[in-house]
């Protein structure tokens, strides 16, 4: 993971951890969270790593200094120089594995995985061993092997609620990689180095200006951080051109970034007021919020912010965000009476005294483990990440869902790619879009922590097709395509020569909307209208919704609908035939102008006189029924034909094998309509 200089400063790792005094004995044995976390808490605590200049030291008892105070770059080499001097073979076992929990507590699981191999075959007894080796294959997305030693740490006496919770995490992170979520996630290549980017914050209206911190060369301090061996991280300024081309990124000047550790910005929505995390050098000084006013063209000097009583000088604070009104401000620390590691709290700006309230404990969001990055966006939400909950491994992004004032709850994982089996955190959105940029150390990059954007691509519909002469099959043109929106919204549009018609893109936005039903009508002069529907409810992917209407010409003589039956020699509505003139009923509705001919046939056996009365009874049948619905009489003409409109005459009939002539009559024996006219005015 990173090493959080300051809070998370080399990733801010250092701000959190940074007053882990814990004792060399105490991380031999670490039982308890696991030390991934520490850079990006070492940030927010980072302890001046002074040097044993006393001769009488050996490499081992520097060593064993440095890694107490974190500098574990420092360490590892002291721990390979006191190797090489000792004899005995169990000393030897044992500085092989501080040589590996060096490099763990840098990051550097490639290395530290070699080392706990080397511990484990040394015959080292610390059965952590094999938890650890396990995290640095997680670490590196091997994630069966990473089993094999959770399973070996749990079967050598390890702690079993440990090995069990780093075994659901490989399970998690499996599943989470399986089901992705919709977000898109990149590097940002024109940003990132081979050392420490992260923590980006935008620093303009337009989106086009960026603050992060880093510790790449050319920092203001001139030390080595003996905790990674790299520069102390400043604050670095960067905007983007219309080409979507960087700046070559400029420090801040010495009135935000001194000779210690400055990172973790958040910025007043005006952009004139900055709020930073300085971490400082001093031994017990810890991390404290500094603020600077942008004015006269430069940022003014620094001022640390009050959050904190006189005895709680000694804790530490860092990651501030600030709500939309820039009233509340969320962050991170250890201050006494949370859950444990560092919570999330926040304070209320007070207008009348101009100062920041008591610190208030964010209980419902917060674990025993360690809470660090807090993102508020516009409407509310809250983003952070953390260790202490089910996650891929290392620091997952977390979301909270604003639940009422001054409270959060419903926490949900933000899932794979925002989140990996490395450590992912520092996220902030741009505004009200769906994007913004976060900082992991994920394999990919181009140093230990890097910076990358993402986006929600965002769901859009479109609706086209065709439009086709029903009888003809050919394409019509100058049809209309009118469109009508649960939301209340309306559009139209003719079809081109080819009968086709689109709805996407409307100026810049659209005519078909997320969680919206459409209807549909699609008609021309002489047509009868087509209706269908759409629905963009709950589709949550991108969609065309593609379809073909084709419409009944009504220069036709005979406009056939489903069959209506009758028993044989009765004029009587069968019930299956009632659900047939359903059809014919929904037609006169969608075309409340027209009058039609009812017209029913039948075939040419019986007395011609005798089926004229049939006939012409059947089509009064009909029409009765209609009426029933609620169609009114003057729109409909019943007309019996009897068999003087026979389709197939007898005489094709009778040529016809005797399996196929009944079949043939019964082609004649139907019921049709036709359009008389348009001018039937509703009531």
């Amino acid at each position: 993971m990173k090493v959080l200089a300051p809070l998370y400063l080399t990733g801010m790792t250092t701000y959190l951890n940074g007053y882990f005094s814990s004792t060399l004995t105490k991380s031999y044995s670490m039982q308890g969270k696991i030390f991934s976390l520490l850079l990006a808490i070492s940030m927010l605590f980072a302890p001046t790593l002074v040097s044993s200049q006393d001769d009488d030291y050996g490499a081992r008892e520097e060593a064993d200094h440095y890694f107490q105070k974190e500098g574990y770059y420092a360490a590892v080499d002291l721990y390979k120089k006191a190797y090489g001097q000792e004899k005995s073979a169990d000393e030897k076992a044992a500085l092989i594995y501080m040589v590996a929990e060096s490099y763990r507590m840098l990051g550097d699981q490639v290395q530290a995985e070699v080392w706990y191999q080397r511990a484990i075959k040394a015959r080292h007894d610390d059965v952590l061993a094999y938890y650890h080796l396990g995290k640095a294959l997680q670490a590196q997305g091997r994630l069966e092997e990473a089993r094999e030693e959770f399973n070996a740490f749990k079967e050598k006496g390890g702690s079993v609620s440990m090995a069990d919770e780093a075994i659901n995490s490989l399970d998690m992170a499996s599943e989470m990689n399986e089901n992705l979520s919709k977000y898109v996630v990149d590097p940002e290549v024109m940003l990132n180095t081979e050392f420490y980017d992260f923590s980006p914050v935008i620093a303009n209206e337009s989106g086009n200006k960026l603050l992060f911190s880093s510790s790449r060369l050319g920092s203001t301090g001139i030390e080595e951080f003996k905790k990674t061996g790299e520069s102390y991280e400043d604050i670095f300024s960067t905007e983007r051109d219309a080409k979507g081309k960087w700046s070559e990124p400029q420090r801040l000047p010495y009135a935000i970034n001194t000779d210690n550790h400055e990172g973790g910005v958040e910025l007043t929505s005006d952009f004139v007021r900055m709020y930073f995390t300085k971490c400082m050098k001093a031994e017990n000084a810890g991390c404290k919020i500094y603020e600077s006013t942008w004015a006269s063209d430069k940022w003014s000097d620094a001022k640390e912010v009050k959050l904190a009583s006189a005895e709680q000088k000694e804790n530490t604070f860092g990651h501030p965000t600030l709500s939309a009104d820039d009233k509340m401000m969320v962050f991170a620390s250890d201050i006494p009476g949370g859950k444990g590691g560092k919570d999330l709290w926040y304070s209320l700006y007070n207008d009348a005294s101009n100062s920041w309230g008591s610190p208030v404990n964010m209980a419902s969001v917060n674990t025993s483990g360690d809470e660090l990055f807090p993102h508020l966006r516009n409407n509310g939400s809250l983003y952070f990440s953390s260790n202490g909950r089910e996650g891929m491994g290392g620091l997952d992004i977390f979301s909270a869902d604003k639940t009422g004032d001054n409270e959060w709850g419903n926490v949900k994982n933000m899932g794979a790619p925002m989140n990996s089996i490395s450590d992912d955190f520092g996220i902030v959105f741009e505004g009200d879009f769906e994007r913004g940029y976060f900082t992991s150390n994920r394999s990919g990059g181009k140093g230990k922590d890097d910076i990358y954007i993402f986006n929600l691509p965002e769901v859009l519909f479109a609706f086209e097709g065709f439009v086709y002469d029903k009888d003809g099959q050919f394409p019509i043109e100058g049809a209309y395509v009118r469109v009508f929106g649960s939301d209340g919204s309306s559009f139209e549009s003719l079809t081109d020569g080819n009968g086709a018609f689109t709805f996407s893109e409307n100026g810049e936005d659209r005519f078909v909307k997320p969680d919206v039903n459409y209807s549909i009508e699609v008609g021309k002069e002489e047509y009868l209208v087509a209706k269908d529907n759409i629905s963009t409810v709950g589709i949550q992917e991108s969609t065309t919704f593609v379809k073909e209407f084709l419409i009944q010409s009504t220069k036709v003589d005979e406009i056939s609908f489903p069959e209506v039956q009758y028993d044989l020699g009765k004029y009587t509505l069968r019930p299956e035939s009632k659900d047939s003139l359903n059809f014919l009923y929904q037609t006169l509705v969608d075309n409340p102008t027209i009058i039609i001919e009812l017209a029913a046939h039948t075939d040419s056996r019986g007395s011609n006189e005798a089926n004229l009365t049939l006939s012409d009874n059947r089509a009064k049948s009909c029409v009765d029924y209609l009426i029933s619905k609620g169609i009114a009489p003057q729109r409909m003409k019943a007309k019996g034909y009897g068999e003087t409109k026979l389709r197939i005459s007898d005489a094709k009939i009778n040529a016809l094998p005797s399996a196929e002539r009944e079949a043939a009559h019964q082609k004649n024996r139907r019921t049709v309509f036709r359009v008389l006219g348009w001018d039937y005015v509703p009531n």
